[in-house]
């Protein structure tokens, strides 16, 4: 998958305004991906580093990506990820036509083995996509596919806050940088596919990520009373409702689970619980 999305990367259109480097951040202690790496760089225009970070820690992870960097714009994409030819010079067109400290677009599945069928008529792979020029609140930002500008960083050591440890580093940092004034926007134009194995489209995967994601949304800074509130109400009702939802079909009865896994994950954290510490 990262062969993939270097070439990618390597193919990006150019109307010769920008200039390119390429920083992979490996959180693998046996350096797995510096092969890769060393066979793109070899064949690669654009200047390529491989950095390393071996604890298992997604926000000192990219913490050691940035740090590097030296340009007006830093982007992310995650190794699982490859965008279109034209995604680069789509998020920048659209970062100087909004103004914006940056831009976010849409992640959309790649199957590679079809899926279940309920996971196709659920849409459980899928995200939103809102309008063009759409003003993003931080919560729903996320490092997926954005770019920004790094002036919003200059002199912070540590953009993303380690304390996340695996997961909603991301959403924290957006929150946080709207809280500085930073203003980020959509662009549905700049593309990126996600692909999705088989072992990323069951339910158990699907169950143990809402677990995680509603833990850690504990740790975003602000609102946590109106979360658990909202938990402590909805954790009841979608115990009431689950059984019900078998009727309508597996697609709805695995939405409803979902959504009761994200209350539960948060209020199992909130009593000190850890029933899931990765996906």
């Amino acid at each position: 998958m990262l062969r993939r999305l270097l070439e990618g990367v390597g193919r990006q259109k150019n109307d010769g305004s920008f200039s390119v480097a390429i920083v992979v951040a490996d959180n693998d202690p046996a350096e797995s991906a510096r092969d890769v790496v060393s066979q793109f760089a070899a064949v690669s225009a654009m200047p390529v580093s491989y950095r390393t970070q071996p604890e298992k820690n997604i926000a000192l992870t990219r913490n050691c990506s940035v740090a590097p960097a030296d340009g007006e714009f830093i982007a992310f994409l995650d190794d699982d990820e490859f965008p279109v030819d034209d995604w680069l010079i789509q998020l920048l067109q659209a970062c100087d036509r909004f103004g914006s400290a940056g831009i976010l677009g849409p992640v959309r599945p790649h199957f590679d083995v079809p899926p279940p069928q309920w996971v196709i008529k659920g849409r459980f792979c899928e995200r939103p996509e809102p309008a063009t020029g759409t003003v993003m609140d931080g919560s729903k930002c996320r490092t997926g596919n954005v770019l920004f500008r790094r002036e919003i960083i200059a002199g912070e050591q540590a953009p993303f806050d380690p304390k996340f440890h695996n997961g909603g580093e991301d959403v924290d940092f957006f929150v946080r940088m709207n809280r500085k004034g930073h203003t980020f926007h959509w662009c549905n134009e700049a593309v990126a596919y996600e692909s999705v194995p088989p072992d990323r489209s069951n339910r158990r995967y699907m169950l143990r990520r809402a677990l995680l994601r509603g833990k850690n949304s504990l740790k975003v800074s602000g609102g946590r009373a109106a979360l658990v509130v909202k938990s402590l109400i909805a954790v009841p009702l979608y115990v009431f409702v689950l059984p019900f939802t078998l009727l309508a079909g597996q697609h709805v009865f695995m939405k409803v689970c979902i959504r009761f896994c994200d209350h539960f994950g948060r209020l199992t954290a909130l009593v000190g619980l850890n029933p899931v510490s990765e996906r």
